[in-house]
């Protein structure tokens, strides 16, 4: 892990403390004082706060996705006009209209791209083997490939590194609660756009529908923050959702319409969202996440129109994909459908090694990726060269084969792309294993899924191209470019499935194609352990619901035969990552404790009328991002729990300095001279910091009224709450803080804090390592 991790190695969360009555006031050496604290003086949360995001590391926080009820929140509730909601409303539709618009334009450029520069590059190759130039042909062929690749790792590594990967792991992060820096950024935006439209030009075996994921989270994170100040991006009527829970709805139709742009399938990208994505879903954001796929769908069928004309170039009819299977009646018998169990069967234990397998290369190139950009790249430019090699080495050891009849003018391709590549072979023949290895991902897995001819690719070839797949979309994916998991795994379950369709061609009723959709599904469900997305978003793709039954039982058998043996790519990625994301369920060693057997010390509190100095000091010493605040004597007959501020509003309220030479309660004054906008979460970067604040030694001897910033309606939990029921309610609201509160009276109003940290099973079972995780 390099420096500027190691510098933010410390408490970023700030939570999780065991509550100590702080002496308001400052010492006489200026020190804050603290009185000793009453509960696990020294137990620390030990769980690290940073994370892997794309191929870098960094400082990991959480979002504040709970509604934040203090004084200024109701005041600017009550004081809002009709015109106004209704206002709110409108543009949280227009948002996700627009969200859809952008989404579908980039969609269809990042297609537009990719179909243009492979196909030039691959039309040039093809020439110079006409001419018998083969070692010509094999360096232009290998160079253009590491020309490509080396710009998207140089994109990845010097300007946005998170932007590496699908981003599929991040977003769904993101939608958990989880915020890392750059993770939205316009940068990221960028370097994803072109950073995939090259890797993926560059015969890499990834695809750009992960990516496309994370494109469409980045364009709503921008458009739901008014733009980029640091861009001067800018849109002031744009920023009214100045708070992580709208931000979150919009991020989610991102993440939705990404999908549909990918796969030209709204609802599978509505599915897909509510599936795997989101962590938190009602009925109000299935509409609007519909509404935004539907725009999608409408912007890439009108651009398809568009290039109908023949004005985009080698886009041609097909530059989108969409998938025809044979489109005739689906007959199938018992033995067929055994033969539909076997592929979900084989699919399920592929696709759990497929998911070991990328876990163990995913920690290795972290190793060479920490080196720093450098190591990056030329990682980047190695496994380029291995793939040229394979993708122009492995066609000479297969045969030639003759055009099939009824081809005349389409085999072999020549000057054009096309299904039927001649390579090395006579006039009248082609070879079989360069028209799947020398040509792009999309026009592959249509060669692959046709029905026309079933003798087509030879069993030696669909065998040499499935291992070769595996093989080079496992070493392929953790390199420093944008690269998605889904057409790797579609093309490999795609070939081994149209190898089983010939293997039971005398056997089955079923053709190749369909053979071939079936294997695709099983792998997808064994990799990614989706079920009913999955099943939606291949329909849509292949446009015939006939084989639905089919396709619902290889998904099925497929994942319940993976999840035997591991969790599914993204689930690892994320563990891998280090991202402490919450699953909707509590593990079974969770019963056994309570709430105040995992909060940690000390806790840091502020009285209702708190001097500031004080604040300023702990929020110089610290990263806390919440504070209880406490109610004592003069103001309350004992000391009571007031509520919680969070660390971005005392920041603001000091350097707004609404100060008072009294120590008294002066909040109708604050909340007079206050919006509850200024209070709005900032964009990626603009926040306060304790080092923007310029206060004076005579300023510090006075007094804040902390009680208008406060959130008096906090989530609380008895101490002796079982630690299950805590972190499912916890995980169900999507708190950032959880109050524990004691038991009996006469002890301080709080025993601790709780965040996601705490929840997490590093340092669950660090402090209890006798418990057994199982049960």
């Amino acid at each position: 892990m390099d420096d500027r991790s190691e510098e933010h190695d410390i408490e970023v969360e700030g939570a999780n403390y065991a509550y100590e009555r702080k002496i308001s006031g400052i010492l006489d050496d200026g020190s804050v004082g603290f009185q000793q604290p009453l509960l696990a003086r020294n137990r620390k949360n030990t769980t690290s706060q940073i994370a892997i995001v794309g191929a870098n590391t960094c400082p990991i926080e959480s979002l504040d996705y709970e509604i934040f009820e203090n004084d200024l929140f109701k005041q600017d509730w009550r004081s809002r006009r009709k015109i106004e909601i209704l206002q709110y409303t409108f543009l949280k539709w227009a948002l996700a209209c627009l969200i859809g618009l952008a989404t579908g334009v980039v969609g269809f450029l990042n297609n537009l791209g990719v179909e243009n520069i492979a196909g030039f590059k691959l039309l040039f190759t093809g020439n110079l083997m006409l001419k018998e130039k083969y070692f010509q042909a094999f360096f232009a062929f290998a160079g253009c490939n590491l020309i490509l690749a080396t710009v998207a790792a140089s994109l990845c590594a010097f300007i946005a590194p998170a932007a590496a990967g699908s981003g599929i792991p991040e977003v769904k992060a993101y939608l958990n609660g989880i915020d890392a820096y750059s993770i939205l950024a316009p940068s990221t935006l960028f370097v994803k756009i072109f950073g995939s439209i090259f890797g993926v030009a560059a015969g890499f075996v990834v695809g750009k529908e992960g990516p496309m994921v994370h494109t469409g989270a980045c364009i709503a994170n921008l458009l739901g923050q008014g733009g980029s100040r640091k861009y001067r991006l800018t849109w002031k009527w744009l920023r009214f959702f100045k708070n992580d829970r709208d931000r979150r709805d919009l991020i989610t139709c991102g993440a939705a319409a990404g999908v549909a742009a990918a796969f030209r399938a709204p609802v599978g990208g509505v599915l897909f969202a509510l599936e795997e994505a989101a962590s938190w879903w009602r009925s109000a954001l299935l509409w609007r996440t519909f509404f935004t796929t539907a725009v999608v769908a409408v912007v890439l069928r009108s651009l398809i129109e568009f290039c109908r004309s023949g004005k985009c170039g080698l886009f041609g009819k097909g530059g989108l994909i969409m998938f025809y299977v044979n489109s005739g009646p689906v007959l199938y018998s018992t033995p067929d459908l055994l033969a539909v169990v076997f592929l979900g069967v084989v699919g399920g234990v592929l696709g759990s090694l497929y998911n070991y397998l990328v876990d163990k290369v995913l920690r290795t190139y972290s190793l060479i990726n920490e080196r720093g950009p450098g190591f990056k790249v030329m990682l980047v430019m190695a496994v380029s060269i291995l793939s040229s090699c394979c993708a122009f080495g492995l066609p000479w050891i297969a045969h030639c084969t003759p055009c099939p009849t009824g081809t005349e003018g389409k085999c072999p391709s020549l000057g054009r792309s096309g299904i039927y590549k001649s390579f090395q072979c006579p006039p009248n023949h082609y070879n079989d294993l360069s028209s799947l290895l020398l040509n792009t991902n999309d026009d592959a897995i249509r060669s692959l899924f046709t029905s026309q001819s079933e003798n087509e690719f030879q069993i030696s070839t669909l065998a040499i191209f499935f291992v070769a797949v595996f093989c080079l979309g496992i070493i392929t994916y953790g390199i420093a470019i944008p690269s998605g998991l889904f057409i790797p795994v579609i093309l490999a379950g795609a070939s081994y499935g149209r190898l089983v369709g010939r293997l039971l061609g005398p056997v089955s009723q079923l053709d190749v194609g369909l053979f071939s959709l079936l294997g695709a599904a099983s792998f997808l469900g064994g990799t990614m352990r989706m079920t009913v997305s999955l099943c939606v978003i291949l329909l849509e793709l292949t446009n015939n619901l006939l084989m639905l039954p089919l396709v619902m039982l290889v998904l099925l058998i497929s994942k319940t035969v993976a999840d035997c043996f591991n969790k599914g790519v993204y689930d690892q990625i994320v563990i891998m990552k280090g991202l402490p994301y919450m699953e909707d369920h509590a593990e079974p060693y969770m019963r056994n404790l309570v709430a105040k057997d995992v909060v940690s010390g000390p806790l840091i509190s502020f009285s209702r009328v708190e001097k500031v100095g004080v604040i300023w000091q702990a929020l110089k010493m610290t990263r806390h991002n919440g504070f209880p605040v406490i109610d004592e004597p003069p103001f309350t007959e004992a000391a009571e729990l007031c509520g919680i501020a969070l660390r971005s509003h005392l920041l603001v309220l000091l350097q707004g300095k609404r100060f008072s030479k009294q120590r008294t309660t002066f909040g109708s004054q604050i909340l007079r001279s206050c919006k509850a906008r200024d209070f709005g979460k900032a964009g990626l970067g603009k926040g306060l910091k304790i080092e923007d604040l310029d206060i004076s030694d005579e300023e510090m001897e006075m007094f804040v009224d902390l009680h208008p910033i406060t959130n008096t309606s906090p989530y609380t939990v008895l101490e002796t709450l079982s630690l299950a029921k805590t972190a499912i309610l916890f995980r169900q609201l999507g708190l950032r803080h959880l109050i524990v509160v004691p038991k009996t009276a006469g002890r301080p109003p709080i025993v601790g804090i709780l965040t996601r940290h705490d929840f997490m099973p590093e340092h669950v079972l660090g402090l209890y390592p006798h418990v057994d995780p199982l049960k």
